[in-house]
């Protein structure tokens, strides 16, 4: 009798079961595999903390893989993985560093021409007069490194729109943890392709101890609408994972990229 009434339970489990996943007003959606896959590209050997920086965020993206929702590779370098490789990748998370020139450029400018998804950090964007990619201003959609503070500080940050994916959920203000902030001339904000999404307010100025900026525009996370990216210009030191709301607004801008893949969204498979 007993093990009757444990089969009749099992059965009564897995029917319920079925029932619920096949009810379209149930309210969640378990994946049973993977639901894309993310390649987290970084340098080892940059600026002490770029590389603390970098062990801080495979920490972050590594978690957000729990119970196998995503699959995520790291790399130290692209040299390996030409376009027909990287195009099995829904985005690249770069860290710290930009691709080598050359064949790993290439790459790179074709796997984002064609669709390709990026979530940036910081040094991920730093250029000057001589990098020579000028595809890479293009793909930012802002000109080239400007100024910074220092040392890093925290910073009042301001929402320029409260409604996008990757801010609907985000104070209108917050204090974002200590971070060596990059100005861009020109700004992304003179490109009508770019839509800034939140910027450092001008009650910090003026920011800095040693280097100190005094007044400007101050765009610190933006997506160029021609591509399938999200620039976010945090990125230095241990303790940048510090912050609950900073954690929400990168992975935001994370899923909001993934959101956009040409395959379809993956989180609605």
């Amino acid at each position: 009798m007993k093990n009757l009434r444990k089969l009749f339970f099992l059965f009564f489990c897995l029917t319920g079961l079925s029932l619920v996943a096949q009810d379209s007003s149930y309210p969640a959606n378990y994946a049973r595999a993977p639901r894309f896959k993310a390649l987290l590209y970084y340098s080892d050997t940059a600026e002490p903390a770029h590389v603390e920086f970098a062990q801080g965020a495979i920490e972050f993206f590594h978690r957000l893989t729990y119970g196998e929702g995503y699959i995520l590779d790291v790399t130290t370098s692209l040299s390996e993985y030409p376009y027909e490789r990287l195009k099995d990748y829904s985005v690249i998370i770069a860290i710290n560093n930009t691709p080598s020139p050359g064949a790993e450029r290439d790459a790179f400018e074709r796997y984002m021409e064609n669709g390709g998804g990026w979530v940036g950090f910081h040094a991920a964007a730093y250029n000057d007069g001589s990098t020579k990619w000028p595809w890479l201003l293009k793909f930012l959609g802002c000109g080239t490194f400007y100024c910074n503070n220092w040392p890093p500080q925290p910073a009042l940050v301001e929402l320029d729109i409260i409604d996008s994916p990757v801010t609907k959920n985000i104070p209108v203000e917050f204090v974002a943890p200590e971070s060596e902030w990059y100005q861009w001339n020109p700004s992304p904000r003179s490109n009508p392709d770019v839509e800034v999404l939140a910027s450092l307010s001008a009650k910090n100025y003026p920011i800095g101890i040693k280097d100190v900026v005094k007044s400007g525009d101050f765009p610190i996370v933006w997506r160029n609408k021609n591509y399938r990216m999200v620039y976010l210009n945090y990125g230095h030191g241990d303790r940048e994972f510090t912050d609950a709301t900073q954690n929400l607004l990168t992975l935001n801008a994370f899923r909001y990229v993934v959101s956009l893949d040409p395959a379809g969204n993956p989180f609605e498979k």
